[in-house]
């Protein structure tokens, strides 16, 4: 199981800690076949309506739907939507008490109206002032506080947020040492100071920082000003199409979209914060937890409305994502030499085992994962399917190059793939010069294709231990009796 998967299973032990601005989302659904006699316009004939939760709720609901558990906290008017919220919290999360009743505020509702998967309104209800319950938020945020690994500020601009609420809440969080996600509002992420991380859109990003923001350089320099003038750890810019960076102190990784299919964002950034502050709340480092941020928002863009992303839908993106990769784990000797290189030019140890890997087994794997063990980044030398015959006989190899080439480069253990002609991967070592060379221990060091010329240079030769009664071979005969 690769490490974004197993953070994936982690979510089910995640508790995180949402406040922010809730809404009531309607959707009403039906057909167009006409246009009206009154005006230009479509009529939406009418055939079903939902109800779910919006803004800062749609949060807790993706973060409940990840496995995790939920404390939500915002604030509602003493109206039938309000109540409604109550109730729609308390059957998402299992708690309706953190939403505090405010008289005399409005509830913001959301009415979209959609015909076949075509939005074709918005319609806004709503008041957009600052609290006057500041104190009641907070003695629910603090219960929930004892309990959470992460806390979630989502910032819709509605007025639960006020400045002072923000900077209590991100004191409290620092104070129970757990980490402060928040997804900013406006242009002045001042407000944020002290928090852990903030998701601004490239949109939000431009207008908090007056800088542009197109190339991967750009957004760098965009969330470094951030960094250095609002007094915030990290940045996870989300970037549409582009896909998202992550940026700290240290250094920025840019991630490419996931997105397949795109039908509507509404919510993707809901998406974005809750899975990413789930995956921080059981200590998943910041990229990783970002990975998966990009992962989950390249699934709920394919989806219509404000939607949520389960762990199993993300644990399938994975898989289809690795088998994807695994393609592009496959080079030439040329390509495979260039990146040898600029994996050493960024401290990596390469390592380099060799094989036929005609039917993948266990012993297959251990060799695998204890090459690896020895090394930052492994390149597996691949025996073509003539190279095979030669060593083999006419009946091998079982399955053709690409076939063992697709299957290796879809371990997470496999960081790169090379298939040579060759009887022996002498020339590969060579151009490659693998920092660990590693062959199994039926061999000896003395016996080992390249050990000598791995070692002139201060390289290490590894053998790893056997499987017992693992081969290939011995795989082969078994079919055939």
């Amino acid at each position: 199981m690769s490490d974004l998967a197993r953070h994936i299973d982690s979510l089910s032990r995640a508790s995180v800690l949402c406040v922010g601005d809730v809404m009531l989302d309607r959707f009403i659904y039906g057909s167009v076949d006409r246009v009206s006699p009154e005006a230009p316009i479509p009529v939406l004939r009418i055939e079903r309506e939902t109800a779910m939760l919006g803004g800062a709720g749609n949060v807790a609901a993706n973060v409940m739907a990840l496995g995790a558990g939920c404390r939500f906290v915002s604030v509602v008017g003493e109206d039938a939507a309000g109540l409604e919220l109550v109730r729609l919290v308390a059957k998402e999360t299992g708690d309706g008490g953190g939403l505090v009743a405010e008289p005399g505020r409005q509830t913001t509702v959301k009415t979209r109206f959609i015909g076949g998967r075509q939005q074709l309104l918005r319609a806004d209800a709503e008041t957009i002032a600052a609290i006057a319950s500041e104190e009641e938020v907070m003695v629910a945020a603090r219960t929930g506080l004892l309990t959470v690994g992460a806390v979630i500020l989502s910032d819709y601009g509605k007025g639960v947020l006020t400045d002072a609420l923000v900077a209590q809440l991100i004191q409290a969080a620092r104070e129970a040492g757990v980490p402060v996600v928040v997804d900013p509002k406006g242009d002045d992420f001042g407000r944020y100071r002290g928090a852990s991380v903030i998701t601004p859109n490239r949109k939000e990003l431009i207008q908090a920082t007056g800088m542009p923001a197109d190339s991967d350089a750009e957004v760098e320099a965009a969330c470094r000003f951030l960094l250095e003038t609002c007094g915030i750890d990290a940045v996870v810019a989300t970037r549409s199409e582009r896909g998202m960076s992550v940026v700290t102190r240290d250094g920025a990784t840019h991630l490419p979209a996931n997105a397949r299919e795109v039908f509507d964002v509404s919510g993707a950034g809901d998406t974005v914060v809750a899975t990413l502050t789930s995956a921080l709340s059981v200590g998943v480092e910041l990229t990783d937890a970002a990975r998966l941020a990009n992962l989950a928002a390249g699934i709920v863009v394919g989806k219509v409305g404000t939607a949520v992303v389960r762990a199993p839908e993300l644990l399938s993106a994975l898989h289809e994502q690795e088998w994807r990769s695994g393609e592009e784990k496959v080079d030439t000797l040329e390509q495979a030499v260039e990146r040898a290189a600029r994996w050493r030019a960024r401290g990596k140890r390469v390592g380099f085992t060799n094989g036929c890997f005609d039917l993948l087994h266990p012993g297959h794997i251990s060799l695998l994962n204890q090459a690896k063990a020895a090394c930052d980044v492994l390149v597996v030398g691949l025996n073509s399917d003539a190279s095979v015959k030669r060593l083999k006989g006419e009946t091998r190899p079982v399955q053709t190059e690409t076939a063992r080439a697709t299957v290796l480069a879809s371990l997470a253990c496999v960081d790169l793939v090379v298939i040579f002609g060759e009887d022996t991967p002498e020339e590969l070592i060579r151009a490659l010069r693998p920092d660990v060379l590693v062959k199994g221990a039926d061999y000896t060091v003395a016996t080992v294709v390249g050990a000598g010329f791995v070692q002139s240079y201060g390289g290490k030769v590894v053998l790893a231990d056997l499987v017992d009664g693992q081969s290939t071979t011995n795989t082969i005969k078994r079919m055939q009796r």
